[in-house]
């Protein structure tokens, strides 16, 4: 949250050292811009934000981040590089709520609203493609921007409500994706219970083995709450956390597929072949948006 650097950070360095911040030691902030699977954006090409408490430090962090990044951008202050930070990832927090909630309506009105995000993309201005998916995990999204909202309620006393909002909408998406399984189930005569339910992708993010707040993880857990037999691919992943305790981790196969009653694709990794889950899935709900819709695939 804005601050942590100087309110929090520097009187700690300072009690555990008996130095004077400033005076004794040099004290800067830059925030993480990591994008994981990222091939484009690496942190050498990535714009470095930069800030120091005092003009001393920032030329210490300044210089010392020269010489790792292609780019170095001085913040005014370690509170404004802070709030870049959340800045960032809030803005992308609302914007990924917003076409989770269009994603709901559009499926109940009969609108494809993918088609719709893909026309709206072609817009050279004014417009910036974000697509919904089963929820937001990682640490960015599900968890900075409340970094923001508990400073602005601790210090002000009012409510962030845009990322409160966002926050709600989000966090509900794991059971709307089980709800819609749920439908799919029903459609063939077939209870959650005893189902056997195969999820592809467990991390947050595609082509990447984070599943830190993972959506899929919730999902797994809600299937698994009404009486589903849970398994996953992740081929990221060699070993499953406990948060997934209770959950088969298989590979890929036209086999698997075939056993499933239901197949969910959570995290649309590169390696998984889309051909074959259109091919031999008996029932395919897919919330990427990586197989075209059919008789027994359905997009979110």
């Amino acid at each position: 949250y804005p601050g942590t650097t100087e309110e929090l950070m520097v009187p700690i360095l300072e009690h555990g050292s008996g130095l004077v911040a400033g005076a004794d030691f040099h004290v800067g902030y830059s925030p993480e811009r990591i994008d994981p699977g990222n091939q484009t954006y690496t942190f050498v090409n990535t714009p470095k934000v930069v800030a120091g408490i005092d003009s001393a430090s920032l030329e210490a962090v300044r210089n010392f981040y020269a010489g790792l990044v292609t780019e170095v951008v001085v913040a005014k202050g370690c509170m404004e590089a802070e709030m870049t930070k959340l800045l960032e990832n809030t803005f992308r927090h609302v914007n990924v709520a917003l076409v989770n909630e269009l994603a709901i309506f559009a499926n109940e009105l009969g609108i494809d609203v993918w088609d719709s995000i893909d026309a709206a993309s072609t817009k050279p201005f004014g417009f910036m493609r974000f697509t919904p998916g089963p929820g937001v995990g990682g640490h960015c999204l599900p968890i900075d921007p409340s970094y923001l909202s508990w400073r602005v309620k601790q210090s002000l006393n009012r409510q962030f409500r845009f990322v409160e909002l966002a926050n709600d909408i989000n966090e509900h998406m794991p059971q709307y994706v089980v709800n819609r399984g749920t439908l799919l189930l029903n459609s063939l005569s077939k209870a959650v219970k005893g189902s056997r339910v195969l999820l592809l992708g467990l991390a947050y993010k595609k082509n990447s083995s984070d599943v830190r707040e993972s959506p899929a993880v919730r999902v797994a857990a809600l299937f698994r709450e009404l009486g589903a037999d849970v398994c996953a691919a992740e081929p990221f992943l060699d070993d499953l956390p406990k948060s997934l305790e209770g959950v088969s981790l298989v590979a890929l196969s036209a086999d698997e597929l075939a056993r499933a009653d239901l197949v969910v694709v959570l995290t649309d990794h590169d390696q998984f072949d889309y051909q074959m889950v259109a091919a031999s899935g008996t029932l395919v709900l897919d919330t990427r948006n990586r197989l075209s819709v059919s008789e027994h695939v359905e997009v979110l």
